[in-house]
């Protein structure tokens, strides 16, 4: 839950800086010169790519969420209380890539089941890997949407 209003406030500020990003777009488009057109336009653009990659990661969060809804109705939810962790709070490493390798081969043994993936890009996740934890989420969501 802390995750989500966090994801929330973060976006609501957002919102609030495009749009004053883009009364400034405007406010250099009424300039009527060339550059002031120029300039406004291209900051006018940047809410909009800014607003596009928002609305695609929340859309993201909602879809894993259910996901996580689904494994833990099940009681598959992974778990990794019981695995040591530093000073920081973040899981020891060598317990970290132990736990992934043991979601690896649960991965090779079922490669078809979201449910596996989904622990697999936790593994990642917790290993430190956040690009390949995200690559292998979406391969989870395309396998429990399939």
């Amino acid at each position: 839950m802390k995750a989500r209003y966090t994801a929330l406030l973060l976006t609501a500020i957002l919102v609030v800086y495009f749009v004053l990003l883009a009364q400034r777009a405007v406010l250099l488009i009424e300039t009527g010169t060339a550059t002031g057109i120029g300039l406004g336009i291209g900051v006018l653009l940047l809410p909009v790519v800014g607003a596009w990659i928002a609305v695609v990661n929340l859309w993201f969060g909602v879809r894993v969420e259910r996901l996580a809804r689904r494994l833990a109705r099940d009681g598959l939810l992974p778990d990794t209380s019981e695995l040591p962790r530093r000073p920081s709070g973040r899981i020891d490493r060598a317990a970290a890539d132990a736990w992934f390798n043991e979601r690896k081969a649960e991965v090779e043994l079922a490669p078809e089941d979201w449910r596996n993936w989904y622990r697999l890009a936790y593994g990642y996740d917790i290993a430190g890997d956040r690009r390949r934890a995200r690559e292998t989420m979406r391969h989870a969501l395309r396998l429990a949407e399939a």
